[in-house]
């Protein structure tokens, strides 16, 4: 039987992370949509999930704590903690408080729940959307493994889910939270590229979409690392060694793990 069987969810915020995770766990079946609620502010992405999954929506904060066995924190992080003053003592000690705020510790959270309910801190991504995610989830000093696998049961529904030390969360949201916008980015600039070589704009664009879509399924398949896989197109005097070497002499390499480490001291930022 599902950890989630019997279970009410309730979700604070229906934006694009809330929404995909009703999406994904309206599609599995892992609950029925009666048992799920979703409060937001916004009338448009209330009228969405209502329609698309059917689910109850509301945009009373107290209604969602009420309802709920397991509670979702989706909202950002500048609104958290109006969001804990608001509801965080009615938040009851057997309830299940799931929160995928970015940057927001634990503690953080426990310090405005006065019932101590554990809290389980998650990063997912965007690709969860279309049921690609890759998701990180950490519990609290007082989370029980069962706690942690209701968090993970959820997740799945949207894509790979990993277990890790809280420790390790800030880099996880710098990688995979923040990473599909660095793969955006780059995708952009090719295009760019392309069409800066003369090709149409629909064939660079769809050049760039299969190549970065081909690329990440043979890493994704193979034994051998991403260098490895690099080197193994990289050959001697070719166009794509002139390409590397470009790319080497202008550290983009060295400014891409500046970038990553940059976003890993906001997301430390954002907890305090």
């Amino acid at each position: 039987m599902s950890v989630l069987a019997e279970k009410r969810i309730g979700f604070i915020g229906a934006g694009n992370m809330g929404s995909a995770l009703i999406g994904g766990l309206a599609k599995s079946y892992l609950v029925d949509a009666k048992s799920v609620i979703a409060g937001d502010i916004d009338p448009e992405r209330r009228e969405r999930v209502a329609r698309d999954f059917g689910v109850r929506t509301t945009t009373d904060n107290h209604e969602v704590v009420a309802f709920a066995d397991i509670v979702i924190l989706a909202v950002k992080p500048n609104v958290v903690t109006k969001v804990l003053a608001e509801v965080g003592g009615e938040i009851r000690a057997e309830q299940i408080v799931i929160s995928i705020c970015a940057g927001v510790s634990t503690s953080f959270i426990q310090s405005h729940l006065p019932n101590h309910p554990p809290v389980i801190r998650a990063m997912p991504n965007t690709p969860a959307l279309v049921g690609a995610g890759v998701s990180a989830v950490a519990g609290c000093s007082i989370a029980e493994p069962e706690h942690v696998a209701v968090a993970k049961a959820i997740l799945s529904a949207v894509g790979e889910v990993l277990e890790l030390e809280e420790k390790h969360l800030d880099a996880v949201t710098a990688i995979s939270g923040s990473g599909p916008a660095y793969f955006f980015y780059l995708m952009e600039k090719m295009e760019a590229a392309g069409l800066a070589e003369g090709l149409p704009s629909g064939v660079a664009l769809e050049l760039v979409k299969q190549t970065a879509l081909g690329a990440a399924k043979l890493c994704a398949e193979s034994k051998e690392t991403p260098g490895q896989l690099r080197q193994n197109v990289t050959s001697p005097g070719g166009t794509t060694q002139a390409a590397i070497y470009l790319l080497e002499k202008k550290n983009v390499g060295q400014s891409l793990v500046q970038a990553v480490r940059e976003a890993a001291k906001r997301s430390r930022e954002l907890g305090k």
